[in-house]
């Protein structure tokens, strides 16, 4: 059994103009939101053994608040271009080359791909999977490269608005 969290960034902001997409910071709600979802997922004692975040600025930003509070060392998070603009099956492919030797995995990464990918694998329908929410799977496999469609539970969806 292996434990698969993905995490879609907080919400961020278009204010700037010139910004590229890339390089959009989080805004207000959204560094308020991360820190509050961080301190939820610790609180249900989910603490991953690795995590991966796309280079975005705004998933980065949104990983390392996680990290803080779920005691994750910031400077082990897995940085990747290849989360930015991935497909379902890239997503996949990254996912098949976790090191078994890690149990449970969290990705923190875009839409609409992150809310496909849920879909993929879990035997729950999301309809879409809001700014800064999680998607925590089971997947019945024992390691990480038997990662495929419906090999997955959904043991919980959590999301800002949930708690407000």
């Amino acid at each position: 059994m292996k434990t698969l969290y993905l995490v879609r960034h907080a919400k961020s902001s278009w204010d700037e103009r010139g910004v590229s997409d890339h390089d959009r910071e989080l805004n207000a709600r959204g560094k308020r939101d991360a820190p509050k979802m961080g301190e939820l997922l610790a609180g249900m004692g989910y603490h991953p053994d690795i995590i991966y975040s796309s280079s975005a600025k705004r998933a980065l930003t949104t990983a390392k608040i996680f990290a803080e509070n779920v005691g994750y060392p910031v400077e082990n998070i897995v940085v990747t271009n290849r989360i930015y603009e991935a497909a379902t099956k890239d997503l996949v492919n990254i996912i098949n080359e976790i090191d078994d030797k890690f149990e449970s995995a969290m990705l923190f990464g875009h839409n609409p791909s992150f809310t496909v990918l849920s879909n993929l694998l879990t035997d729950k329908y999301i309809d879409n999977m809001p700014t800064c929410s999680v998607a925590a799977i089971s997947l019945n496999i024992d390691s990480w490269k038997e990662v495929e469609s419906d090999c997955g539970k959904l043991i919980a969806f959590e999301y800002p608005k949930k708690y407000q």
